[in-house]
């Protein structure tokens, strides 16, 4: 009998000693009856005490383990609440093109795509990571089939930009692809093109892309388990035990799954169905949405939700807003999906019990969201499903109290919350007034919403620390210039987003996200007291020296619990993987 199949049940023998007890901690609860305190008691996975020392005496038998803290800080894990590790990492694990440079100029990504055609001869596909707009702008250039055209005629070329809203292709590949000027745009993106002749110019927006992936061949099961692996192992590395996985297919829960098998999927999963071939081809999107997805399930892995792409992002100006981008332009943005049809999938989902993800970067883009999960409530009642307004990265003010009173998550997801080169080239569309709104934690958290991030890796660093600081500062973590985006939070509030208000979004709050009696032991135990000092240039050096799921090690830093029946899925030093 493994471990997996240890299960208990209401009849279930309960001993009535801990497992487990830690002491001699300071423990940040996010219990408000109980903010701090000094030791845990845990059985069977779960907290049976919190208090003193003292307190959990009787709790302590002959084989309860007992571990010092040694003064440490311990809090609730950390809930990463929109990220992409199989997107990140796929592509380096397949071999494919990683320029390797944060913010690339065309010269430096024409090289990157020299360098790797030399190192990969033939006539395959060359694709990969990043380029940005902005870096063109600079130097005066055009992105698109042309430029390609001119580094790279004879292979097909396809390059993501670094916010996954437009990809770049050669000619080439459009040829492969079978995509011309009597090629329609689909509806969930589109294809600049040429005014006179449109013929594509090379630059496929948001879903658009999806048909040059339809193109290529799928990435291998074994690449994407590789590829979680490794996100998870860096996760908890870093306090994370419990995340979200949107845009997954088939085949990525193949992936998820057979880590869950092994017992290395230390993380508490939801994994999102993608709703169209926003990102790459969903094969079997209805068997999973019909009922499939349930075989996937167990204490670890969900895939009750499904991701939509409602608009684009800021570089293209796809982000679909509430006015026009310029004020001597009509342009608004793109809405990938018509009204109506959100109203009705959102409604159908809604009756299903699956969550919605919507991706809202743009004020108009979740207002019509937030207007469609009106119309599920109405329709439904309220189904107790917290459906997710991803990225948020505009709202409009009189949207603020609308999360609260429609049970709505507003889950902030930083292309950076914080000044950067790249932020502020590729912020600069938004203009200053919308600027200084961008990332409204404050506000919905003002109104009583619930509110959470993401880090949406690979657009920003997977690194929940660095956004954890930055909630606090809305400042660049490696200066000390003045600058910030938007409006910060308290420590308080910032540590209630990371860590309770996850479990909310999860549909977990009663289960974890806090540690108090009853719930799951999913803890952290940190190299400093997140209070002790200024949070700038402080918070995001953390150290995680142990994270716990379920009352067990999954992650131990020094090896605390090395050579004992708790040793940790993941020892030692956090992978590098950014």
């Amino acid at each position: 009998m493994t471990a997996s199949d240890q299960f208990t049940s209401t009849h279930s023998v309960v001993g009535e000693h801990a497992d487990l007890v830690l002491h001699n901690g300071r423990l940040y609860t996010l219990d408000p009856a109980q903010p701090w305190a000094e030791a845990v008691a845990i059985r069977g996975g779960r907290f049976i005490a919190v208090g003193t020392f003292a307190d959990l005496q009787h709790l302590i038998g002959p084989q309860t383990r007992q571990h010092d803290l040694q003064g440490a800080f311990c809090m609730p894990g950390l809930h990463d609440m929109h990220t992409h590790p199989d997107l990140a990492l796929a592509p380096r694990y397949s071999d494919d093109l990683d320029v390797g440079i944060e913010d690339p100029t065309p010269e430096q990504l024409a090289a990157a795509i020299h360098a790797y055609a030399d190192a990969h001869p033939g006539d395959g596909w060359i694709y990969g990571q990043y380029w940005v707009r902005y870096t063109f702008r600079e130097d005066g250039l055009t992105p698109g089939r042309e430029w390609l055209d001119s580094i790279m005629p004879d292979r097909p070329v396809a390059l993501l930009d670094r916010m996954w809203g437009t990809m770049m292709v050669n000619s080439k590949a459009l040829q492969l692809a079978g995509i011309d000027r009597h090629t329609a745009d689909p509806r969930n993106g589109y294809m600049e093109r040429d005014e006179l002749s449109g013929e594509p110019n090379g630059l496929l927006i948001d879903g658009a892309y999806a048909l040059i992936h339809a193109a290529m061949p799928p990435t291998p099961v074994a690449v994407l388990r590789r590829a979680y692996r490794d996100g998870v192992h860096f996760q908890s590395s870093r306090g994370v035990t419990a995340t979200k996985y949107v845009h997954v297919c088939e085949r990525r829960l193949d992936a998820l799954k057979e880590l869950d098998d092994a017992g290395e999927l230390s993380v508490r999963v939801e994994a999102a169905i993608s709703w169209q071939d926003d990102i790459f081809p969903v094969r079997r999107r209805w068997e999973l949405l019909g009922g499939e997805r349930h075989y996937y399930r167990s204490a670890r892995l969900n895939a009750n939700a499904v991701k939509f792409h409602f608009d684009g992002t800021v570089e293209p100006k796809s982000s679909y807003l509430m006015t026009p981008w310029a004020a001597d332009s009509t342009w608004r943005g793109k809405l990938n999906l018509t009204p109506e049809h959100i109203t009705d999938m959102v409604v159908d989902m809604d009756r299903r019990g699956l969550r919605v993800i919507a991706h809202c970067t743009g004020d108009g883009a979740s207002d019509v969201f937030l207007d469609a999960v009106a119309e599920a409530r109405r329709v439904n009642g309220d189904s107790g499903i917290r459906h997710q307004c991803a990225h948020s990265t505009l709202l409009h003010p009189g949207n603020l109290k609308r999360f609260k009173a429609l049970n709505v998550i507003a889950e902030f997801s930083p292309a950076a919350w914080y000044p950067t080169p790249f932020a502020s080239g590729a912020r600069s569309g938004y203009g200053a007034e919308r600027l200084k709104r961008i990332y409204d934690f404050k506000g919905v958290l003002a109104e009583g919403g619930l509110a959470v991030m993401g880090t949406d890796w690979p657009v920003a660093s997977i690194d929940p620390w660095l956004a954890l600081e930055t909630m606090v500062t809305r400042q660049n973590p490696w200066n000390q210039e003045p600058d910030c985006f938007g409006e910060p939070i308290t420590l308080e509030q910032a540590l209630q987003v990371a860590t309770l208000n996850g479990a909310h979004a999860m549909g977990l709050e009663h289960s974890t996200g806090s540690l108090e009696v009853g719930k799951c032991a999913d803890l952290i135990v940190i190299d400093r007291d997140l209070f002790a000092q200024p949070a700038r240039n402080y918070i995001h050096q953390t150290q995680v020296l142990l994270t716990f799921v379920d009352g067990r090690p999954v992650y131990d830093r020094l090896n605390a619990f090395a050579d004992t029946a708790l040793q940790a899925v993941w020892q030692g030093l956090p992978p590098v993987i950014e």
